[in-house]
């Protein structure tokens, strides 16, 4: 568990390291347009720069007013298109488990459609007592477009165990031999959050209902196999990236 603990938190970090904002090229143009992206070539002659969606614009110099390395401003929402999303947070609250905060780590690619409808779908890494990966698919609504909005989500899916089998202490259950063989099953998350909009992407903090199902199977000592079921109904707080 630590070593996938360390592995969350670097991989959170990492993802708060790039998101940090970053400068880019800026042309300013005579007729009062603006055009932020990479510059890809300057001469006397001309400018040629490649915006974020890829397109590639030749200017020249007679056009051009200025040519500066700035911040973008925000200018609105993403609209369209694909993307992806990384994520961090718990699993909390007063449950049987002898796990208390069982921890989830996911990344999701994503597509916008008339920006407020985000459909995505999800893998990562979850410590439910065992470490297991989730594949989901989500639905995502904003209810609006300004740069700071609340959204509601839900998700369905299913866990999937990372291991073989796992030993059985033998002194504290002498009626079991001595391997468990772990299983996933199904997951449905339904939430609320809000989302704060920049220029790179967003950034968002979530708080959701959460459900899943694990269990694991061992013969007795009389060779009859047991299978074993844990519920777990959890309050999920998360904090994610969403580019």
């Amino acid at each position: 568990m630590k070593k996938l603990l360390l592995l969350v938190i670097i991989l959170i970090f990492t993802v708060i390291t790039v998101s940090a904002q970053k400068k880019k090229d800026v042309l300013y143009l005579k007729n009062g347009s603006i055009i932020y992206g990479k510059l890809m070539e300057a001469n006397d002659n001309q400018y040629t720069i490649k915006t974020p969606d890829g397109s590639i614009f030749i200017f020249s110099s007679t056009e051009v007013v200025k040519f500066v390395n700035e911040t973008p401003q925000y200018d609105g929402r993403k609209k369209r298109g694909a993307g992806f999303a990384m994520e961090g947070g718990f699993l909390v609250g007063a449950q049987s488990s002898q796990y208390k905060a069982p921890f989830s780590f996911n990344i999701i690619g994503n597509m916008t459609l008339n920006t407020r409808n985000i459909f995505g779908i999800g893998s990562g890494v979850e410590y439910l007592g065992q470490p297991f990966t989730p594949l989901f698919l989500e639905y995502k609504y904003l209810f609006s477009d300004k740069k700071t909005t609340p959204f509601i989500f839900f998700r369905g899916g299913r866990l999937f165990h990372l291991r073989e089998e796992s030993k059985t202490d033998y002194y504290t259950y002498p009626q079991y031999n001595y391997t468990k063989s772990y299983s996933g099953g199904g997951t449905f998350t339904l939430g609320t959050g809000i989302s704060w909009a920049k220029e790179y992407g967003e950034t968002y903090l979530s708080f959701a209902y959460r459900n899943a199902h694990t269990s694991y199977s061992q013969n007795n000592n009389n060779q009859v196999r047991e299978t074993f079921r844990f519920d777990y109904n959890r309050l999920e707080i998360k904090f994610g990236f969403r580019f």
